[in-house]
């Protein structure tokens, strides 16, 4: 796998199968793997990524909250690699707020989601982590986390009026 790679786009089958267990965090083509997102994330405007949008069918996520153009408000963190997450609901509380997708260019959407979640994962050392996210932080997790499931935001927008062009979504809240 070479060090950069393409972003795959809506339409895609690879963003509608469902992503494969790491068996073996230290495994070199993970690795590889892990290197090519941040690589391909570091060159976008994008605060997450899965392997599936890069073509690779393994549950890796990497979160990456950090003020961009895209998301001027959105909080930094370090981005944080993060292999078979999985997360649990810490109260049914949703919360509807804009998303968009580096695999689906040019579109907004209001997509609900938990407010609050327990997430764990193994780190690139093979750790088990739990942790609790909140706010845009747990709406990036659950939104990588929907790629690993063969799912796109899109899928989970209540109403179609919900949906708009990335050039409406600027005028209604310039930065």
């Amino acid at each position: 796998m070479t060090q950069t790679c393409e972003i795959a786009q809506l339409g895609a089958t690879v963003l509608r199968q469902q992503a494969e267990i790491v068996e073996h965090v230290d495994n070199p083509d993970i690795r590889q793997i892990i290197k090519a997102m941040q690589a391909a994330l570091a060159t976008t405007q994008g605060v997450g990524l899965a392997a599936p949008q890069i073509s690779q069918l393994k549950r890796i996520i990497i979160v990456a909250s950090r003020p961009t153009d895209r998301y001027p408000s959105a909080p930094l963190m370090q981005p944080t690699v993060m292999i078979n997450p999985v997360f649990e609901p810490l109260s049914d509380e949703k919360e509807k707020d804009w998303e968009g997708c580096l695999s689906v260019p040019g579109i907004r959407a209001l997509v609900p989601r938990f407010k609050s979640i327990e997430v764990k994962y193994a780190d690139e050392q093979g750790y088990r982590i739990e942790t609790q996210l909140e706010g845009f932080v747990a709406r990036i997790f659950q939104h990588e986390a929907d790629h690993l499931e063969g799912k796109i935001y899109l899928d989970r927008v209540e109403c179609s009026t919900d949906i708009i062009s990335e050039s409406e979504y600027l005028k209604l809240f310039p930065h």
